[in-house]
């Protein structure tokens, strides 16, 4: 069985150490590199082509939401995780935006790590639909001036959707699991995948992340008040 490759950027060189450690225990896991700022992560991955980049949001010179951007726009086969130190992070909705699949929390277990490793790798998300609802939910509450530097300036429309796969990402915004949806709907699982999918391919979304995203950003879904 060929090994996950991942690549390793922290800014930190204790929490990289710390990371191999624990990754590399796992024989179906190899790190192939490391980098302390998001200049050198991007050279690191286009020379080494990793699976998996496990991306610091904060750090100097390139912080990892513009590395985010640059890595997955260029290498579409290689997939970020973002590491944070806060659940709740401003800046991990912009590298949602940008390309990221998910995020941990960098005190979280070690276990947690390498199950997101493997659950990426295997093309699947890591962040559970309702938690991508409470985030984007969250922020898109922000003040104005703090709002403007999350979202885009123009807004892409929804008219390249059809009436069903509105409805489709309206709950998925919701936080809906594939099998709710469907019930919802009254429609197969498979259905419900298939519009998922198609709604992906007409905005070159990479993750359900960005789905939520999109409907927050287009005035789909409105975040829910505060209590």
């Amino acid at each position: 069985m060929t090994p996950i490759r991942v690549l390793l950027v922290d800014d930190q060189p204790l929490i990289r150490t710390g990371f191999r450690y624990i990754l590399e225990a796992e024989d179906d896991i190899v790190v192939v590199g490391e980098a302390a700022d998001g200049w050198a992560a991007l050279y690191e991955a286009r020379a080494l082509q990793p699976d998996i980049v496990l991306m610091d949001i904060r750090m100097p010179h390139v912080d990892g939401v513009d590395a985010t951007r640059s890595i997955t726009e260029e290498l579409p086969g290689c997939r970020v995780i973002i590491l944070t130190t806060f659940d709740l992070d401003a800046h991990v909705v912009h590298a949602l935006r940008a390309g990221a699949v998910g995020f941990l929390v960098k005190d979280g277990p070690a276990d947690s790590l390498v199950h997101a490793v493997r659950t990426v790798a295997a093309g699947e998300a890591i962040l559970a639909p309702r938690v991508t609802h409470r985030l984007l939910s969250r922020f898109a509450q922000l003040e104005d001036d703090d709002a403007q530097r999350f979202r885009p300036a123009s807004p892409p429309g929804l008219s390249a959707l059809t009436t069903r796969e509105t409805d489709v990402l309206r709950a998925v915004a919701r936080g809906l699991t594939n099998a709710e949806i469907a019930r919802e709907l009254t429609v197969s699982e498979t259905t419900v995948k298939t519009h998922i999918s198609s709604i992906f391919d007409k905005y070159r979304l990479r993750s359900r992340a960005q789905a939520v995203i999109l409907a927050y950003d287009t005035g789909l879904v409105q975040p829910v008040p505060r209590t």
